[in-house]
């Protein structure tokens, strides 16, 4: 019997019709199936569980909240977890240390957005209201995140119901093929930002929103490092606000507490999800410095919210996440073992010629795949070779993380990203299996193969 007739029918429906095993249970960096089969998750989900799963002392957390109250609206009470957690959050984001809890990433980007807005009519800018994003990027489902998603795949069905956004070129300098050097191609990324402004009306620019590492739009997409700073000084430049979707990135992902820090540019804002709440709980958080939003309090308070912001439940567990993530070190794990990781990629690269690029910042990484490494032509779309990759995994019991990073549309990535517990065993046994599976489509599809 098939996958897809084994399983009884359902009510659901989430993307497509696709089917999988149904899950039993999770422990560490592995899940296990009703059926038995083990996976090990190099993926972390989403990119989301950055703790791993069934961590006793987030479990025990979340049953000592649930015996107290689930739910406590924040218009009716404060509770005693959200402010903890918004306590510990700040003393580790420093000048961003006003926090406001959502329930998820698009939330989050959304709520930087209407925040940025508000600040700008607060302080007699009425006319700032455009928010420049890079293209392709993704920050997002709902309609306000969606706005500064660079993706026709995902915005073009939806763009006739929503003001879109305008976009400059995501810094994919490594394709490039000219005389200059990365740094000198960073800084041409960053002026086109500059020239961006000046077109649309630096009056009229309230905000740029980016990645400080690429997600799921360019799969663990790297700046040449000029490219920050001279972003932080066009921003400066023209009074706009930095906004940095750390939604992914963020809570230790790459080896610092932000993607960001990775770089001497200061975010005005940021979102943060996935690794808050680190698949125990939904979670995300907006956090930015009291300047911002002092002004907005001042003129009759953030006209923005949620049912579920700051709920005391997923506070406690967040708050947990953070005390593990301290306890287990696992920020400076998570760039030991990135390390070891882009290590271990770049062995599989000598192996397969069609990889042509292997990128990130700790364990947030990425392979493209590409037709010609030279010019970095793009295998045909119609090959569906990132999802060739992630299927033959997943027979493997292997789980990865792609999407396509050309609009949605060409141009294959796969991102390598587990939970940051991972060992370096962990992380050999991920690589091996994911070199299994490029052998695999290699033959499949009749791609070079070194040796």
């Amino acid at each position: 019997m098939d996958q897809q007739s084994a399983h009884r029918p359902s009510n659901l429906f989430y993307l497509s019709r696709l089917r999988r095993p149904v899950v039993d249970r999770a422990e560490g960096i592995y899940l296990w199936t009703k059926d038995g089969r083990r996976f090990i998750d190099g993926s972390s989900g989403p990119i989301a569980v950055n703790l791993g799963y069934s961590n006793p002392a987030v479990i025990e957390a979340m049953k000592r909240q649930m015996e107290r109250t689930t739910f406590a609206y924040r218009l009716h009470f404060e509770n005693e977890p959200a402010e903890e957690l918004a306590t510990a959050l700040a003393e580790k984001l420093g000048y961003l240390d006003r926090i406001f809890f959502v329930s998820g990433g698009s939330e989050a980007v959304e709520s930087c957005i209407k925040l940025a807005r508000q600040w700008a009519v607060a302080t007699g800018q009425p006319g700032r209201w455009k928010v420049i994003a890079r293209m392709p990027s993704y920050h997002g489902g709902t309609y306000g995140s969606l706005a500064v998603t660079g993706d026709g795949l995902l915005t073009d069905t939806f763009s006739d119901q929503m003001r879109v956004m305008p976009t400059v070129p995501a810094p994919t300098a490594y394709r490039d093929r000219d005389n200059l050097s990365l740094e000198e191609r960073g800084l041409r990324y960053a002026d086109m930002l500059e020239e961006r402004i000046l077109a649309e009306g630096p009056e009229t620019v309230l905000a740029f929103i980016m990645e400080p590492i690429g997600g799921a739009a360019t799969g663990a997409l790297v700046a040449p490092d000029s490219y920050y700073g001279r972003i932080r000084q066009i921003c400066d430049r023209y009074g706009i606000l930095l906004i940095h979707d750390e939604v992914m990135s963020g809570v230790g992902r790459t080896g610092k507490f932000l993607g960001g820090d990775h770089w001497n540019c200061r975010p005005d804002i940021i979102s943060l999800s996935k690794g808050i709440g680190s698949g125990y709980v939904p979670l995300g958080a907006l956090a930015a410095p009291e300047r911002i939003v002092k002004p907005v309090l001042d003129m009759g308070g953030f006209q923005h919210g949620h049912t579920y912001a700051g709920n005391p439940l997923a506070c406690a567990a967040g708050l947990a996440i953070l005390q593990e993530m301290d306890r287990l070190d696992l920020v400076d794990n998570a760039a030991k073992m990135g390390d070891l990781l882009l290590e271990e990629l770049g062995g599989l690269a000598k192996r397969f010629p069609f990889i042509g690029d292997v990128r990130g910042k700790g364990l947030m990484a990425a392979i493209e795949l590409v037709a010609d490494s030279q010019t970095m032509q793009p295998l045909p779309a119609s090959y569906h070779t990132n999802q060739k990759i992630l299927d033959r995994a997943y027979e493997r019991g292997l789980i990865l993380y792609s999407r396509r990073v050309k609009g949605g549309v060409q141009g294959d990535y796969v991102m390598v990203a587990p939970p940051l517990i991972v060992t370096a065993d962990e992380v050999r046994e991920i690589v091996s299996i994911l070199g299994d599976s490029l052998e695999a489509v290699a033959r499949e599809l009749d791609l070079p193969v070194a040796g």
